[in-house]
C-alpha cells in the first residue's frame, strides 16, 4: 500500500455499509479475530484467581501471548505456502484462516477440559495453542483486509469494521463471558466461546479471495520459487529489505513509536480482571457494565478515532489516542482509591474503553498504510508484532510490581492504584515519539 494514509470511516459509516458483503465479512472476521485474545490473557488471568493462583504466576502465564509477538517468524511461510489439504479449495488467505479458526476453537475445549485445577503447566500449554493459533488467524485477516480493498476509503472502512468487530468480541470474552462462569463455570463458559468461533468460520467461506493480492503473491512464487535459495531468502528477508528500503532511516523511528505506543495497555492488562476479582466486584457486575457501558465507550472511541484520522492526519490522531488511553489506564487507580462502587467502575470502564479504542484505531490505520503489496502479511506481521513485544515482556512482571509493592508494606489496593497510574505514565515517551515522527515524516507521507 501506499504510505498515504486512507481516509478513516466512522462506526456510523460502518454500520450504514453493513449491506455491503465484505465489509459485513471483514465485521465477522474482526469479531473472530478478537475473540480468543481475552481467554489467554485477561480472562485467563480471572479464572487463574478464581481457582487461587498467585498474581506473580498470572503475570508470568500471560506470556503465553508472546505467540502474538513473534507471528513475523512464520507470517513468510503463511504469505507464499497454501494452507495444506484446503488451501488449493479455499485459496491462500482462506486456506489459512480457516485452519486456524478450527485450532482455536480445539485449544479452547481443551482448556475447558484440562481447567486450572488439572496443573498450571497442562491448562498453560493449552492457552498457547490457542494464543499460537488465534496469532496466525491475525496474520492472514490482516493481509486478507489489506488485500481486499480497493483504494483508499475502502480500506479506511475494513479497517473500520475489523475494529468494531474486534472490540465487540473483547466485550464478549470479557463481559458475557463472566456472566456465563458466574452461573455455568469457567469449563461451559469456554466451551460456549469455542462455538463462537463458528462466526468466523462462516466469514471465511463467504470471503472471496483477492485478485489483486494473489497476482502479487504468484509473480513472486513465479519468480522465485520458495524451495529455491533466492525465493526463501525473498519470503524471509526480503519484505524487510522493502520496508527499509522503503522509508530508509526513518523505518527505525517508525518501529520504536509502534513498540512503545499500545505499552499502558498491555502491561495492565494481567492484573485488570483479578483486580475485579480482589476488589469484590461480582462476575454479573463486571459482566454487565463492560458488555453496555464498555461497549458504548468502543463504538464512541472508534467514531472519534475514525473522525479525527481522516479530518486531522494520523498524527494528530495516534497523539490524541495515545493521551487518551494513558488517563484511562491510571483512571483504574480511582477504583482502588474510593473502591467498587458501580457507578465509579461504570465511568472508569466506559473511559478505558473509549480513550483504547481511540488509539487502537488510529495505530491500525496508521500501520495498515506502511505495508507494501506481495508483502502484505509478513510486513504487517512485523508491525503488528513490534507493538506486542516489549509489552508482552514487561506485562509477565505486572503480578510481581503489585506484590513487590505489597511486600513494601502497601496495602494491596494500594498497590493496585500505584500500579495503575505508573502504566498510564509509560504511555508519554510514545507520545513524545510520536510528535518527532509528525516533523521529520515528508510531507506527502502526512497527508
Amino acid at each position: 500500500m501506499s504510505s498515504k494514509p486512507s481516509k478513516r470511516a466512522s462506526s456510523k459509516d460502518v454500520l450504514s455499509a453493513l449491506s455491503r458483503p465484505r465489509v459485513l465479512v471483514m465485521l465477522m472476521l474482526g469479531f473472530s479475530s478478537g475473540l480468543p485474545f481475552l481467554l489467554t490473557a485477561g480472562t485467563f488471568g480471572y479464572w487463574l484467581r478464581d481457582s487461587g493462583t498467585s498474581l506473580k504466576a498470572i503475570g508470568f502465564l500471560s506470556w503465553v501471548g508472546f505467540a502474538y509477538s513473534f507471528k513475523f517468524l512464520w507470517s513468510p511461510v503463511i504469505d507464499r505456502v497454501d494452507a495444506p489439504l484446503i488451501g488449493k479449495w479455499l485459496g491462500r488467505r482462506r486456506g489459512w484462516m480457516l485452519i486456524a479458526q478450527g485450532v482455536v476453537a480445539i485449544g479452547l475445549l481443551a482448556m475447558a477440559l484440562t481447567t486450572p485445577a488439572a496443573g498450571l503447566a497442562v491448562v498453560g500449554a493449552a492457552s498457547l495453542v490457542v494464543a499460537f493459533a488465534s496469532s496466525t488467524q491475525d496474520i492472514v485477516i490482516d493481509a486478507w483486509r489489506i488485500e481486499a480493498a480497493e483504494n483508499s476509503e475502502e480500506l479506511g472502512l475494513l479497517s473500520s469494521a475489523y475494529q468494531l468487530g474486534y472490540r465487540i468480541a473483547l466485550l464478549v470474552s470479557d463481559s458475557l463471558i463472566l456472566i456465563l462462569a458466574n452461573h455455568f463455570g469457567w469449563p461451559i463458559s469456554y466451551v460456549a466461546i469455542a462455538a463462537l468461533m463458528g462466526v468466523g468460520m462462516f466469514a471465511t467461506l463467504k470471503a472471496t479471495e483477492s485478485v489483486r493480492g494473489d497476482k502479487a503473491l504468484d509473480a513472486k512464487a513465479a519468480e522465485a520459487p520458495l524451495w529455491t535459495p533466492r525465493g526463501f531468502f525473498d519470503a524471509v528477508v526480503g519484505p524487510f529489505v522493502a520496508f527499509f528500503r522503503t522509508y530508509g532511516a526513518l523505518a527505525l523511528l517508525m518501529l520504536l513509536f509502534i513498540s512503545l505506543y499500545r505499552l499502558p495497555e498491555y502491561v495492565m492488562g494481567p492484573m485488570a480482571t483479578p483486580f475485579y476479582h480482589d476488589l469484590g466486584l461480582s462476575k454479573d457486575l463486571v459482566g454487565g457494565v463492560r458488555g453496555s457501558f464498555g461497549l458504548v465507550g468502543s463504538f464512541a472511541g472508534i467514531a472519534v478515532g475514525g473522525l479525527t484520522m481522516a479530518r486531522f492526519g494520523p498524527f494528530k490522531g495516534m497523539i490524541l489516542g495515545g493521551i487518551l488511553q494513558a488517563v484511562a489506564i491510571a483512571s483504574f487507580a480511582l477504583l482502588a482509591v474510593y473502591g467498587g462502587d458501580a457507578r465509579l467502575f461504570a465511568a472508569v470502564m466506559t473511559f478505558d474503553n473509549f480513550g483504547v479504542s481511540v488509539a487502537g484505531v488510529a495505530l491500525v490505520t496508521y500501520m495498515s498504510t506502511l505495508t507494501t503489496l506481495g508483502y502484505t502479511a509478513s510486513q504487517y506481521a512485523l508491525l503488528s508484532s513490534t507493538y506486542t513485544i516489549i509489552g508482552k515482556f514487561l506485562k509477565g512482571f505486572s503480578g510481581a510490581v503489585v506484590e513487590g509493592l505489597v511486600a513494601q508494606g502497601h496495602a494491596l489496593m494500594q498497590a493496585y492504584a500505584l500500579f495503575f497510574i505508573g502504566c498510564g505514565a509509560i504511555g508519554l515517551p510514545a507520545i513524545l515519539v510520536c510528535l518527532l515522527l509528525a516533523r521529520v515524516t515528508p510531507r506527502p507521507a502526512a497527508m
